[in-house]
């Protein structure tokens, strides 16, 4: 894609995030020898955009070393910053592959209610349809009738199967039957919705456990991807869902929806220090092609406002 595309719509689905720091920036570097009161006005601007204190620090350190006395401007400190965030940013930047042999790959998606997970699910169902994949998607979120209502028309979207019940019926005995039916059928991905009601901590954890126990009668190698769904908007509060939602499964990957509407970019970067989780797409708008891969080059120059050079491969 070229670099007007999906590059251009990260760019300015984290203008917010973006102007935000970069006004900062401007403010502290005009042109300005990077002292010690220099670098401690660097580090209050780092974790004030949600990049958290464990990365501001790593960050001013290596400044420390290698800059440090010498005259810099906010160009030189955007350039330099985009390229230690995406040394931050390269290790989870991860594609989640599907295992065409597993027939199906079961992918279990969880989050809060209201990141963006049943949209994220069709998302992904429409990209594997293009992609020759035969998806299945299952409405495990069954006490949300809007959650059912829309994964069914993401369904006729793609044209892929979607299991349902009615209101109140037991997500696990569903998911049961929904895996017994993708693997008739032969279907590549199994996409299996589920509940995110946090504030009965318990219930939930019951709940997805549950899910994940029936499914394990059939087959006790699934699920064999728990995406963990997270709104970019929440800011820090995103870290402490993935510290619940990692006692509940065994999450192996994020999905970061919403940047176009939040100035809080910089979570991605907290996440990555802090769990060292893959983060398999990003979302910067409401269609299909606004949910990508994640690439953690084209992700540091966005969020800092840096010349976007050439391309990442794949971009």
């Amino acid at each position: 894609m070229a670099l007007g595309g999906f590059f251009g719509r990260l760019k300015q689905g984290l203008s917010r995030s973006t102007q935000k720091f970069s006004d900062g920036l401007t403010t502290v570097f005009k042109k300005r020898r990077l002292d010690d009161a220099a670098l401690h006005e660097l580090e209050e601007l780092l974790i004030s955009a949600d990049l958290g204190t464990a990365v501001a620090a790593r960050v001013i350190d290596n400044f420390r070393r290698t800059r440090f006395g010498a005259e810099v401007t906010d160009e030189e400190i955007r350039t330099q910053l985009s390229t230690e965030i995406a040394k931050i940013l390269d290790p989870v930047a991860q594609p989640l592959v599907i295992d065409r042999t597993l027939k199906p790959h079961v992918v279990l998606v969880v989050g809060v209610n209201g990141n963006g997970k049943t949209t994220t699910i069709g998302k992904l169902a429409q990209t594997y349809v293009e992609s020759g994949l035969r998806p299945m998607m299952v409405a495990a979120d069954t006490f949300r009738a809007a959650a059912v209502e829309q994964l069914q028309i993401w369904g006729e979207r793609t044209r892929a199967p979607v299991i349902a019940g009615p209101p109140g019926t037991d997500a696990a005995g569903l998911a049961f039957d929904a895996l017994a039916r993708a693997r008739t059928e032969a279907a590549d991905v199994l996409l299996i919705d589920t509940a995110g009601r946090l504030h009965n901590k318990s219930v939930l954890m019951e709940e997805l456990r549950k899910i994940i126990r029936v499914m394990q009668k059939q087959d006790p190698a699934v699920p064999h991807s728990v995406l963990l769904v997270l709104d970019a908007t929440t800011g820090q509060n995103a870290i402490q869902q993935v510290r619940v939602f990692k006692e509940m499964v065994a999450v192996t990957g994020l999905v970061v929806t919403k940047l176009d509407g939040s100035a809080r970019g910089g979570i991605v970067v907290a996440l990555a220090e802090e769990f060292g989780l893959p983060v398999h797409a990003v979302g910067v708008g409401e269609q299909a092609g606004d949910l990508r891969p994640f690439n953690a080059l084209d992700y540091a120059r966005g969020l800092v406002g840096a010349d976007g050079g050439t391309p990442a491969a794949g971009d």
